[in-house]
């Protein structure tokens, strides 16, 4: 039996109940088409304020495009004159490529929280023939609730519907049909936006890789995930494409079984994410050490599971082993993501300074308290 035979739905629940489902499903599956929707800021590309733009890169400003109207190159320059407002904008590599790739497969639609105006402009610069992007595009103007995204917008079934965000709260309802992809930073107040201690591809004078980045990752599972769902053809009616993608993803970890240590700095909330991601690709979780543990997942040597592992001759991996799993679709080897004494150290280091510099006002606020009202007499005699 192949992979999509083993997750056919019955009949009844094949599509959301409507005829116009049915029909959409149905054109779909003889065009061998499906859809997919697209986010544009941290997926696509990166964009910064001029203003918000280092000193190393304002040498971007010189080579950014101004004319948006041809779609050449890779940096762009938007003026949007009504607001008085200038940015900048980097297209993710390899993202042309992407569309034209995925537009033979899926019909591509853009949704973004972003305004319609900046919609259009990126939208002309990725695609100005529209020869890729032949769906919705969709923005903040067109929905009521700005903060959130719905798949109700897309004049599909929701059965044959694939998301590529970034961000997967926005898609609360939608969890099950999302692609994630991990954030383009390529301008360094991307990084202070959303996480300071990451440094930006313009910091570090460099950028991902064309054919072993993101996106070229992405268009590999999208291929998996059409081939799949038309593995079947008699049957592809019968399937649901996030049901594609989690069979393939849960495939990633199979057959390991993970413990989560804990210490002061990792809590149970932490280990609880941490043990959800791995679930999801296919791995088990265990909270008792045992021979069927195959890794144990920690920050740094300081935990008793950490020690274990090593005593027990177990995979000892970091947290970002599962990151790089989680947004590459493939299993790394356990060597690349070691738990180190070093890392032990720097993780470590904000917090120590941070209860020592408590512990020092504490003591002078406690001297002063003893100097001026005899505090520490007080205490003794109590």
């Amino acid at each position: 039996m192949n992979i999509a035979a083993a997750i056919k739905l019955d009949d009844s629940s094949r599509f959301s109940g409507t005829k116009t489902d049915h029909n959409q499903m149905e054109d779909l599956l003889q065009d061998k088409k499906l859809h997919l929707v697209l986010d544009l800021d941290h997926t696509l590309l990166n964009g910064t304020n001029l203003e918000r733009m280092t000193s190393e890169e304002e040498c971007f400003k010189i080579q950014a495009e101004p004319d948006v109207s041809e779609g050449k190159g890779s940096l762009f320059m938007l003026k949007f004159t009504q607001k008085n407002f200038d940015m900048i904008i980097k297209l993710r590599p390899f993202v042309r490529t992407f569309l034209k790739e995925a537009s033979k497969m899926y019909i591509l639609h853009v949704y973004t929280l972003a305004n319609r105006s900046y919609a259009s402009l990126v939208v002309n610069i990725l695609d100005p023939r529209r020869e890729y992007i032949k769906g919705r595009v969709i923005s903040r103007n067109d929905v009521a609730q700005k903060n959130r995204k719905t798949l109700d917008v897309i004049p599909a079934p929701e059965s044959a519907i694939l998301i590529l965000d970034d961000t997967k709260e926005v898609w609360r309802k939608h969890e099950r049909n999302l692609i994630p992809i991990e954030k383009y930073h390529f301008f360094s107040s991307s990084c202070q936006d959303f996480d300071p201690d990451c440094k930006s591809h313009s910091e570090m004078k460099s950028d991902e890789s064309e054919t072993e980045g993101a996106l070229a990752t992405i268009l590999k599972v999208l291929e998996k995930i059409h081939l799949m769902f038309f593995d079947d053809e008699s049957n592809g009616d019968k399937l649901i494409l996030r049901r594609v993608s989690e069979t393939i993803r849960k495939n990633i970890l199979k057959g390991c079984k993970l413990l989560f240590p804990t210490n002061f700095m990792t809590d149970q909330e932490t280990n609880h994410r941490l043990s959800e991601v791995a679930m999801r690709l296919g791995a088990t979780c265990s909270t008792e050490y045992g021979p069927s543990v195959t890794h144990v997942v920690a920050w740094d040597f300081g935990t008793r599971g950490s020690r274990w592992a090593v005593k027990e001759n177990k995979y000892l991996v970091h947290p970002d082993w599962l990151k790089a799993a989680y947004f590459t679709w493939h299993k790394h080897p356990e060597e690349n993501f070691p738990v180190t004494q070093l890392g032990q150290l720097q993780e470590y280091l904000p917090y120590l300074i941070e209860e020592m510099f408590a512990l020092c006002v504490f003591r002078e606020v406690y001297k002063l308290f003893s100097q001026n009202y005899g505090f520490d007499k007080k205490m003794k005699r109590t």
